[in-house]
C-alpha cells in the first residue's frame, strides 16, 4: 500500500500569516509513514522557509500538483471547493456551525470535511488536538497587548521623580480560554483586574491568576455543554447589559472574549456603557466579526473612536498577527488529530469515535455532523 500524502497548502486570506504544519509537525508525519507534500513558500510568512521543510522530510511542489496528488489537503482558513476533488479530505478550522453552506459545498464536491473547531474539549485524550484553545490563547495574550498600545497611559503602577501613575483598572468579560490568559497577561503588566464570567464555577480560576471576580445578580449560572456557557434568554440578557454598564465606566480597559457556539456573539457592551466610559479608555471586542459582536459599533478590523473619545477595537484573527506561535501551536493540534485518524497508513473514517463524531462534518457526499446539518435543514433554499 502506497503511503498516505498530505498536502500542506499556502493560505491565501488577507492579513492569514499562519501554515497548518511547521517543519517539526512534517518530521513527526514522515516518521510516522506518511508522504508531506507542502506548497512552496507556505511557511514564509510564519518565517517557516522552503530549505526547513525539505530538510524535514517534505517534498515542495507548486499549487497545481499539490491538489493532483493530495488526499488530504491540511489548511487553516477555507479551501476553495474548486480545487478539490471527490475522495479528498480536507483537515482546517472551519466553522461550520457559523458556516454551513460551505460543508454543504464540499459534500456537494464528494469531500471529507474535518474540522478542529469540533474536537471534544472536555475530553482528556483530545487535548492535544484543541486548536480553539491554542488559538485562543494567543488572542487572549495578545488582546491585552493591543489595548495597552491604544491605551495612552500607563497599565502598572508608576513611582516616579515625575509623579505617581496610578494603575490602570482593566475588565475581562468572559473567563474562557481567551479570557484567563488576557486576565493573566494583563496581571503581569500591572494592571488591576476584574473579571466576569456567567459560570460561576469560573471564580476560583479568575482568583487564582490574582483578579476579582464580579457578581452580578441578574443572571444565574448560565453553564453550557462541552465548557461553553449557554445562550442566554432575551430578558437574562437585557438584565446583564443593565447591571454590567453599571460596572463597565469604572475600568480604563475592557476586554470582552465572550462566544456561545453556532450562536451570534453575546451583547455585553451596549451603547449606553460605551458612553459611561471616560475619554481615553479602550475596549478591546474578541468576538467582532461579521455575524456582529460583544460591543455595540464594534467592526472586525477596525477601530472606532466612539463620539465620547473611547476607542472601541474590533480584533479580526488576532492568531495571525503572531504567526509563528500561532503556526506551532496549530501544528501540533493538526499533527495529532492527523495521526488519530490515520490507522495502517490510511485515513480511517469511524464516526462511532468520540473525537471523530465531533470533528467530521462531511463524508460519502453528505453532511454527517448533526449540529449542521439541522442548520441546513433550516436554511431556506
Amino acid at each position: 500500500m502506497n503511503p498516505l500524502t498530505v498536502a500542506v497548502r499556502r493560505e491565501h486570506e488577507p492579513g492569514e500569516h499562519r501554515v497548518a504544519l511547521t517543519p517539526d509537525g512534517v518530521g513527526r508525519l514522515v516518521a510516522s509513514g506518511l508522504t508531506v507534500l507542502v506548497e512552496s513558500d507556505a511557511g514564509a510568512a510564519a518565517w517557516f522557509d522552503n530549505a526547513a521543510y525539505a530538510e524535514a522530510g517534505a517534498e515542495l511542489v507548486a499549487t497545481a500538483e499539490l491538489y493532483d496528488r493530495a488526499e488530504v489537503v491540511l489548511s487553516i482558513g477555507l479551501v476553495p471547493p474548486e480545487r478539490l476533488r471527490t475522495g479528498q479530505a480536507v483537515v482546517g478550522m472551519f466553522a461550520p456551525l457559523r458556516q454551513p453552506e460551505y460543508a454543504a459545498d464540499l459534500a456537494a464536491h464528494g469531500v471529507t470535511m474535518i474540522s478542529l473547531d469540533g474536537v471534544p474539549r472536555t475530553l482528556s485524550r483530545a487535548q492535544a488536538m484543541d486548536a480553539l484553545t491554542s488559538q485562543a490563547n494567543i488572542a487572549g495574550y495578545k488582546a491585552v497587548l493591543v489595548a495597552a498600545n491604544a491605551y495612552q497611559r500607563f497599565l502598572p503602577l508608576l513611582i516616579t521623580a515625575a509623579g505617581t501613575a496610578r494603575p490602570a483598572e482593566v475588565l475581562i468579560l468572559g473567563a474562557g480560554v481567551a479570557g484567563l490568559q488576557a486576565i493573566g497577561t494583563a496581571r503581569r503588566l500591572g494592571a488591576v483586574v476584574h473579571a466576569y464570567d456567567v459560570r460561576p464555577a469560573a471564580r476560583g480560576e479568575v482568583e487564582s491568576l490574582g483578579a476579582t471576580f464580579v457578581e452580578l445578580t441578574s443572571v444565574a449560572d448560565a453553564r453550557g455543554e462541552g465548557g461553553y456557557a449557554r445562550a442566554l434568554t432575551d430578558d437574562e440578557q437585557l438584565a446583564q447589559q443593565r447591571e454590567l454598564a453599571e460596572r463597565i465606566g469604572r475600568h480604563d480597559v475592557v476586554i470582552t472574549t465572550a462566544q456561545v457556539p453556532g450562536r451570534r456573539p453575546p451583547l455585553l457592551v451596549t451603547a449606553d456603557a460605551l458612553k459611561a466610559l471616560k475619554p481615553g479608555s479602550v475596549v478591546v471586542d474578541l468576538a467582532a466579526s461579521p455575524f456582529g459582536g460583544n460591543v455595540a459599533g464594534s467592526e472586525p478590523g477596525r477601530t472606532v473612536v466612539t463620539g465620547n473619545g473611547v476607542s472601541v477595537i474590533g480584533t479580526d484573527n488576532l492568531p495571525a498577527t503572531m504567526p509563528t506561535a500561532a503556526s506551532t501551536a496549530y501544528s501540533r493540534n493538526i499533527t495529532a488529530l492527523l495521526l488519530h485518524l490515520v490507522h495502517e497508513g490510511a485515513l480511517a473514517i469511524d464516526g462511532g469515535d468520540e473525537i471523530q463524531a465531533g470533528v467530521l462534518i462531511t463524508h460519502g457526499g453528505a453532511v454527517v455532523h448533526p449540529g449542521v446539518a439541522r442548520l441546513l435543514e433550516r436554511t431556506p433554499s
